[in-house]
């Protein structure tokens, strides 16, 4: 089939990366520099152990927000922002239905899918933590 964009898996791997990077970093800051709002926020909203899943929370969405954008241990990162996804998902935005405008899972959703084939895939070479690779033939060059 023929491509009207030629092929470049490493720019759209850092494509992911400083979208993912952009969204976890505004939702983590604030979360940060008002920390004890956060804790309350949680605490509001049934939240089991509202602080230390604040901290969890803010840790992930501000490191790992950080770690993805530079490209270095993007499938720990990766993986810890499923985590942070899924609790907002079931913790908070499951029974509002799927509808992100009501309140849904639809953006959390879209977060953890980002996150979980950054997690699968690898950084890419315009990372600090990528390699070239091959695209064809998947070895370092």
């Amino acid at each position: 089939m023929r491509r009207f964009v030629p092929l470049n898996t490493d720019a759209a791997l850092l494509v992911l990366r400083i979208v993912l990077a952009a969204v976890m970093l505004y939702h983590g800051i604030p979360k940060l520099l008002d920390f004890g709002g956060t804790v309350a926020g949680f605490g509001s909203m049934g939240i089991p152990a509202p602080g230390l899943s604040a901290a969890f929370a803010t840790l992930v969405e501000v490191v790992g927000g950080i770690l993805i954008l530079i490209g270095v241990a993007t499938d720990i990162a990766g993986l810890l922002i499923v985590i942070d996804m899924l609790g907002a998902i079931f913790m908070v935005h499951w029974s509002k239905g799927f509808d992100f405008s009501q309140g849904g899972w639809e953006h959390p959703f879209t977060v953890l899918g980002i996150a979980l084939a950054l997690a699968l895939a690898a950084p890419g070479a315009y990372s600090v933590g990528g390699s070239r690779r091959s695209q064809v033939e998947g070895r370092r060059i």
